[in-house]
């Protein structure tokens, strides 16, 4: 799985906002199970501040400790799931999003042990779930949300997974995954079926 993402994402240009804002990192976790990948999300705790009871990727925001923005998304990582950076295989970023809180978030590629016990933080994360790529990539979405952002619509898939929804900037930071690794060609400038 290393290699074959490692290879997809080496001509990928990720695109960098230039904008002046607080900063977090995420994690973009893959197993490496070449024959059946799965992506690993957490569901936030419902007593936090921001976000609180949404699919999210492992992270948060950068300390002023963090020397890089991929080392605040394995710190927050192993703070929420209980995964060791040295566990972690970052393979590259994806491009840049904006949270609706402010933030400028910069997802990362991770590669992890399929048979890493993860174990959650209930003090920030409710659960630790995993979806394997192939529900992603049969884009088996539940809804298509209209998003307003910088004078933009967004048209961005809700997918259903078990009691889970992944929707919003977990789902934009997904369709650019896809995109990039298994030219997905999910278009969230146009609503799907073009009309």
């Amino acid at each position: 799985m290393h290699d074959f993402l490692a290879e997809r994402l080496a001509g990928y240009a990720p695109r960098q906002l230039a904008l002046d804002y607080p900063e977090a990192g995420i994690l973009v976790p893959i197993t490496n199970d070449d024959r059946n990948p799965e992506m690993i999300f957490t569901l936030r705790s419902a007593n936090l501040s921001t976000h609180r009871g949404q699919v999210a990727y492992p992270g948060g925001k950068r300390d002023p400790g963090d020397p890089s923005l991929a080392a605040t998304a394995l710190r927050e990582t192993h703070e929420e799931i209980g995964l060791p950076p040295e566990q972690v295989n970052v393979i590259a970023p994806l491009s840049q999003v904006m949270s609706r809180y402010g933030i400028l978030v910069t997802p990362y590629v991770g590669v992890i042990p399929a048979d890493h016990p993860l174990e959650h933080n209930p003090d920030e994360i409710e659960s630790v779930f995993r979806v394997p790529l192939s529900f992603f990539l049969e884009d088996r979405r539940e809804r298509t949300d209209a998003l307003n952002f910088l004078n933009h619509t967004f048209y961005v898939p809700c997918y259903r997974w078990e009691r889970y929804q992944i929707w919003g900037l977990s789902a934009v930071v997904l369709v650019d995954f896809l995109n990039a690794v298994y030219d997905a060609g999910i278009d969230l400038l146009e609503p799907p079926g073009g009309g």
